[in-house]
């Protein structure tokens, strides 16, 4: 029975210990199971460590904040693009951002282009519109509404371009400062600017011209025609909305006026599309030489290149604006400045600073005009008189050349009163030998003072061209000169410091040599000594 029970208690035991074996290898299966699921988590998690080497398992908060998986690596990365996305090497991303900046360099100069194009035909329109209302067609017609409309819808688009000029301008900032955030580059002085343009560029006659109340304006088309027709040819009126009541001052002129505002444009055309700015060399001699290429240096570059041409345009471009400016504002009171031909005449003797004063404005917009012409033909007339005389000035040549040859000619002159000085001296010897009279004696005394002070005069006069010919030195090639020398200077004192080292080492040589034939003599001396001959002579025997 005990054996019996003992072999229960063994075969329930052995039960037991299968059901725990059992246990133990669906759990060995299980943990393989979740080592071999963590070995491919670590694979892959070093796949994408390989795939995006910035990051280093680190995930960046919208706000910047940077949580770290692991706290045992001290290096900091801040990924610039967005999660998800595949980053490039620094040298792929460098190119890249090249070629983007290209890109919106393009981008800047066509839009530019674009532009200015949008707001020349604005002002061509605006133009237009004021001189044929109400002369060729009523303001009420169908051709005003049309001409106002493509007004406005160029107005439109050039808000619309220079929008997108400033976006590309903040793209461009972004890349050049290696921001993401466009927002960085939005400062209170962008926006201002940005701001100022929008208005500027969106000023233009607004006006409806279509309705009943056309009555002033039907007058004064029929005035001005009926006024054409007896030959009377004063100048055309406005094209008036009909719409200044109350004794206020219509605002067409104004808006027309400020609508030439919009010729900023032209320097930021003329910067992005000049030569300066497109040509690599330029760039990087400039960027050496901590240059900034603005407008002021390409204006100054075009000024010292064609400074003629530059200035002809300008004042052309100015005397017909200004000119076309005052007609509009003398047309309000009706007066002889509102023709073209008398505003040509006051604005050229304003711009010229002469003023007859046979004619002048008589209107607030009119003097301002007026006044804005003086300014401006007060600093044309500077820059014309620097561009004259440095045209009219001798180049370095020419100036060596000239002094060269005055101080010729005053070497001349000075040996002919020297010999002149001399004749008159011996005439004097003469006259004290001969025992002249006394008015002979005078009259040689003052032809030798006035020799000697005519000899002094020229040689006055040669030392001062002397001393203005050794001012206008060239100093570029003095200083070539002494750099030559400095750099024979140089040449000849390592040729002789070269000979010095060759001396010095002869000089061992020799002193080696001295010491090497002092100790052969030595040795010659000691060995044939007569003691040692005599030495010889007694062994000699002993050897036989």
């Amino acid at each position: 029975m005990p054996t019996r029970n003992r072999g229960k208690s063994t075969v329930g035991g052995d039960g037991g210990q299968g059901e725990d074996e059992a246990t133990e290898d669906d759990d060995g299966k299980e943990g393989a199971a979740r080592d071999r699921a963590n070995l491919r988590e670590h694979a892959m998690e070093m796949t994408a460590r390989n795939l995006h080497p910035a990051s280093k398992t680190e995930s960046s908060n919208c706000d910047g904040a940077i949580n770290r998986n692991g706290g045992d690596t001290t290096e900091v990365t801040v990924p610039l693009s967005k999660l998800g996305k595949r980053l490039v090497p620094i040298e792929r991303d460098n190119l890249y951002r090249l070629r983007d900046r290209k890109f919106l360099l393009e981008d800047k100069r066509r839009l530019c282009a674009w532009a200015l194009g949008t707001a020349l035909l604005g002002i061509l329109l605006m133009i237009l519109h004021t001189e044929l209302c109400p002369v060729i067609y009523p303001p009420s017609s169908i051709y005003a509404l049309i001409i106002n409309c493509l007004m406005s819808m160029s107005t439109g688009c050039l808000l619309i371009l220079i929008l997108t000029y400033h976006y590309k301008d903040i793209r461009l900032f972004t890349i050049d400062h290696n921001q993401v955030d466009w927002r960085i580059a939005m400062t209170s002085q962008r926006v201002l600017g940005i701001s100022l343009e929008l208005v500027v560029c969106a000023i233009h006659p607004i006006a409806t011209y279509w309705g009943p109340e056309i009555g002033s304006a039907g007058l004064a088309a029929g005035g001005a025609k009926a006024d054409q027709a007896e030959g009377n040819w004063s100048s055309p009126p406005l094209c008036s909305s009909g719409r200044s009541e109350g004794g206020l001052p219509d605002p067409l002129p104004l808006l027309s006026c400020l609508m030439f505002l919009r010729l900023y444009l032209v320097h930021r055309a003329v910067l992005l599309h000049s030569k300066v700015l497109l040509s690599a060399s330029y760039r990087s001699i400039g960027s050496l030489n901590n240059i900034n290429f603005t407008f002021r240096f390409v204006l100054k570059v075009l000024m010292n290149k064609y400074p003629g041409r530059t200035l002809l345009v300008f004042i052309i471009f100015f005397w017909l604006s200004t000119s076309w400016l005052l007609t509009v504002c003398e047309r309000q009171t009706q007066e002889e400045t509102g023709r073209m031909l008398t505003a040509l005449w006051l604005i050229a003797i304003t711009f010229l600073t002469v003023g007859y004063g046979d004619v002048s404005p008589k209107t607030f917009c009119g003097k301002a005009v007026c006044l804005l012409t003086g300014v401006m033909g007060v600093a044309c007339t500077a820059m014309l008189v620097a561009v004259v005389t440095k045209r009219l000035a001798l180049n370095k040549g020419e100036k060596h050349v000239h002094y060269f040859m005055m101080d010729i000619q005053i070497s001349k002159r000075i040996r002919h009163a020297a010999a002149n000085v001399l004749r008159e001296c011996w005439l004097l010897h003469r006259a004290n030998i001969g025992k002249l009279g006394h008015g002979a004696h005078r009259r040689h005394q003052r032809s030798l003072l006035e020799a000697v002070r005519k000899f002094r005069n020229l040689r006055l006069k040669q030392r001062k061209l002397r001393d203005y010919a050794s001012e206008m030195v060239d100093l570029p090639k003095m200083q070539m000169i002494m750099c030559d020398l400095s750099a024979n200077w140089n040449n000849s004192y390592r040729e002789l410091e070269q000979r010095i080292i060759s001396m010095e080492q002869k000089l061992d040589e020799l002193g080696r040599c001295l010491n090497h034939t002092s100790e052969l003599l030595a040795q010659a001396m000691y060995r044939y000594s007569p003691d040692d001959r005599h030495a010889n002579t007694i062994s000699a025997p002993l050897k036989c």
